[in-house]
């Protein structure tokens, strides 16, 4: 079962931490200095925020796959959609090592498709974000995000 995924970039990790425990009823699931993750079955998402990595506010959404199989149909739906998608492959982003492709919606809204394999010990970077952002600048992406 495929699971949303929010990525947004925040001022202050401890209060946002703070807020989004509250908000949610649970404690995160992985937090780092830079970064904490919460993944929730109620409502299913893989909500994440990071500091200095990202602009304040939202940078991304994206469709979690829980194997290889669900990526390959989400990732068939991004091709289909009109817009252009790049395939980033394997990456390590977000304290995780993913399959991922990225896609902008007509308004400029950052999409990525992905399925993590396991987790890892640096927060890496995704080039195709940035990429991404550097392809339509006005879409609000910016730059070393990347989960």
């Amino acid at each position: 079962m495929k699971r949303l995924h929010v990525h947004v970039g925040v001022t202050d990790l401890a209060h946002s931490i703070a807020f989004y425990t509250n908000l949610f009823g649970s404690e995160p699931t992985l937090v780092r200095d830079d970064y904490a993750k919460w993944m929730l079955d109620d409502p299913r998402v893989n909500f994440a925020i990071s500091h200095g990595h990202a602009a304040p506010g939202i940078e991304h959404l994206g469709i979690q796959a829980e194997t290889t199989e669900e990526l390959a149909e989400v990732t068939a739906r991004l091709n289909s959609a009109s817009a252009p998608v790049l395939a980033e492959g394997e990456a390590t982003c977000c304290y995780a090592r993913s399959e991922k492709s990225w896609t902008a919606d007509p308004q400029g809204v950052v999409w990525e498709a992905f399925h993590t394999m396991a987790e890892a010990r640096t927060y890496g970077s995704s080039p195709m974000l940035d990429t991404l952002a550097a392809m339509a600048p006005a879409t609000g992406a910016s730059g070393g995000g990347c989960c």
